[in-house]
Order: C-alpha cells, then structure tokens, then sequence
C-alpha cells in the first residue's frame, strides 16, 4: 500500500458517507412530508398519489444507495484484491500483441462487471418497478435487450478500443491529444447515428399522425426554423409506463420523439408546451454548451492519464504490477469516479439552469400554464416526490425541485 492507495480509499470511503449522509436526509424529508400535498399541487394531485411518490421515491434511493455500496466492493475486489491483475495475466497466456491483448481484456472487464449487475438490473426492474406498477417489460423483452446491448456494444466497441489502444502505443507522449479527437469525433457521429441506425433496433417508431396535434407542432417547429427528419411516437409502453419526450439527433438528422404514454397523458395544449420547453435546449444552444463541457472535462481528464500512465505508484496503488497502456486506461476508468464524485453538484446545477431556460423559451412560445400542467401531470404519473431534501436535491438532480420549478413558470404569467 502506497500513498495514493490511501488517497483513493479515503476518496471511495469519504463519497460513499457522503452519499449516505445525502439518502438519509432525503428520506427523513419525503417521510416528514409524506402526508401533506405543498399547496400548489393540493387541488392536482391527489394524497394518494403524493404517498405513492414518497414511497417509490425512498424505495429508489434506497436501492441505489445498495447499489453504490456494492459496486465500491466489487471495485476493490477488481483492483486492491488482485482481480485485474488475474485476468491480465489471464490475457496474456493466449501470447497476443499489446493491443489485441489490451482489447481483450477491456472488453472481458466490461462483459464480467455487466454480468455482475445484473442481479440488481433484474431487481429495479421486475421488483422495485413492478411494485409500483411501471414495468411493462417481460423477461423476454429484458433478455432480447441485454443481448442487443451485448452486440451492438461489441461491433462498435471493439474497433474504438483497437484504434485508441493503437494511438495510445504509437503516438508518443501527445497520444492523449489524438484519442481526445478520436472520442470527440466518435461522440458527435453517434449522436448523429444513433436515432437512425440504433434506437429502431430497441424500440419501434411511427410517425405522428396527421392531425391538429401535428399540424401545431409543425408550425411551432417553423416559426423557430427547426427542421427535423420527423416526428416519431415510441412505443415506451412496452418497457414502462413513464411516460417523456425528447429531442435525439444532430445535424440534419434530428428527430423529436414522443414516447406513446405521454401522448395517451396530456393534452393537445401540454404537448405543444413540453416540446416548446424541448426545443428550447436547441434554441439556448445547450446541446453545444454541453458538448463542449464534456470535452473540455474529457481533454483534461485524458492530460491527467497522460501523466500517470508512466508512473509505477499509480499501478501498484491500485492492486497492479505489470504497467500497460490498457491496464492504464481501465484503472483511469474505474478509479476516477472517486475523485471526481465531488464535481456532481456543479454538473446539476449547470443542467438545473439550462431547464430553467428551456422553461423560459417554452414560456414564450406556448402558455405557461399549459406547460404547468403538463408538468404537474407528469410529476403525478411517474411518481416524482415533489419534497427532495434541498441539499440532496442540489448535488444530484438535474431539474429544479418540482415547486421552485413552478413557482418559477408562475412568475413567468405574472
């Protein structure tokens, strides 16, 4: 054990009571307003429905939290415990090169810790979900999933590993410029693939039948010079009943796709305003803003493994003896997460203000009280608690409270 194992332990033990620190007043504040709808939702939703989103709430958070704390342990297992090492070697007996060998043993990492979460995937679904009535999904439907994922995560993962392990072993010390291009440029054509050529592989996807609805959302489009490949209606009935509607795609091919519970959930008027508030991310050029945060992040975070790729302590604090670039990149990936746990509060409140500002724009293009509603309808029928603890709030949501949300949109008729 060297200095850095301590700073990592220290790191892993302090995010984790800091996490639990978070849960706990979460829970204490849905439970001490468990029996009171806040006033302005007490003639919307009802005190049944505020009960059952304190407790699917709590039942979440608490599922997560034994997520966290059981990851942590596998995480150690995988590098102080020797696990990495083992299957290192493991690769290494088969007498491939570097980079095939490197390739193998990140994807086997990712297959093994895949297989590791499954107990609890197939718990969130099928136990926690289903209690509270918004699985839809069957055995088959999760098996056929998994598999997809596995697929499609091979045949377009294995390539990306070869080339950025290629890089990593032929480019010198500036490689972690080149492979900082490569994620940028890989990122930005999934974003532009993946509505076309990926989703449909998951979900089925119509178009949105001609009609009034149509007809408005097309001139709400117009007006603001969007141009989109289409408007979709996704058959999210199949997975859950939560219902939600989002902007996918870049460039020319962007789509707006509405999933077929939330059309069956509000009206005409609610609709127009929940894809104003949508389309407002485009017209705040928040996509953009976010893009370019992500890489600036990613770039800086590459510079950092570009150091400690030559370092030996980094290796041997973290449970490994032979250095490798794949064996650095892997324990970069895994290690991180600890001592960047503390950025998460600044990440919320930058993607809390963006929805302030899509609510801004939506305000302006559609009523605010259809987009209130609308709202409030959702938060009813995907059982948001409309309590969070403040301070939980501030570190992990990425919208705004459901009652400063409101108030804000309130001002905004005012």
């Amino acid at each position: 054990m060297n200095l850095f194992t301590t700073l990592f332990l220290c790191s892993l033990g302090t995010s984790i009571v800091v996490q639990w620190y978070l849960v706990q007043r979460h829970i204490k504040h849905i439970q001490a307003n468990r029996q009171h709808v806040p006033a302005d939702f007490s003639d919307k939703i009802p005190v049944e429905a505020h009960h059952k989103a304190a407790d699917y709430t709590q039942a979440k958070v608490k599922t997560g939290m034994a997520e966290l704390i059981i990851g942590s342990l596998f995480l150690l297992l995988w590098t102080l415990a020797g696990g990495l090492q083992y299957l290192d070697n493991w690769w290494r007996g088969f007498g491939l090169s570097e980079i095939w060998t490197g390739t193998g043993f990140i994807i086997s990492v990712f297959a093994i810790m895949t297989i590791l979460d499954l107990p609890v995937a197939i718990y969130r679904t099928f136990k926690l979900e289903q209690s509270f009535g918004f699985n839809k999904m069957t055995p088959k439907i999760f098996v056929m999933d998994m598999i997809k994922n596995g697929v499609v995560g091979l045949l377009i993962g294995t390539p990306l590993l070869l080339l950025v392990l290629w890089i990593m072993e032929n480019s010198g010390s500036n490689w972690w410029l080149y492979v900082w291009a490569v994620w940028l440029s890989f990122s930005l054509f999934m974003m532009w693939a993946y509505p076309a050529f990926i989703a449909p592989l998951f979900n089925k996807f119509r178009p949105l039948e001609d009609g009034e609805l149509k007809t408005r959302i097309e001139n709400l489009l117009s007006r603001n010079g969007f141009k989109s490949q289409g408007i979709h209606v996704m058959d999210g009935s199949t997975r859950s009943a939560h219902g939600n509607a989002y902007f996918t795609g870049l460039g020319a091919n962007k789509r707006i796709v509405f999933f077929d519970t939330l059309i069956d959930e509000l009206t005409h008027d609610e609709i127009e305003a929940v894809l104003a508030h949508e389309l407002g991310h485009f017209k705040c050029n928040h996509i953009k803003k976010r893009i370019s945060v992500l890489g600036t992040v990613f770039l800086i975070g590459l510079a950092v493994l570009g150091w400690l790729i030559k370092e030996t302590w980094f290796y041997n604090g973290l449970g490994v003896e032979l250095e490798s670039t794949y064996m650095a990149l892997i324990l970069f990936l895994m290690a991180s997460p600890a001592f960047t746990f503390f950025m998460q509060p600044l990440f919320s409140y930058i993607s809390r203000q963006h929805e302030f500002e899509a609510d801004d724009f939506a305000a302006g293009q559609a009523q605010s009280e259809h987009l209130i509603t609308a709202l409030v309808s959702l938060y009813r029928e995907n059982a948001n608690t409309l309590t969070p603890d403040p301070m939980y709030s501030a570190f992990h949501d990425s919208h705004p409270p459901a009652p400063i949300r409101i108030a804000h949109l309130k001002n905004q008729i005012a």
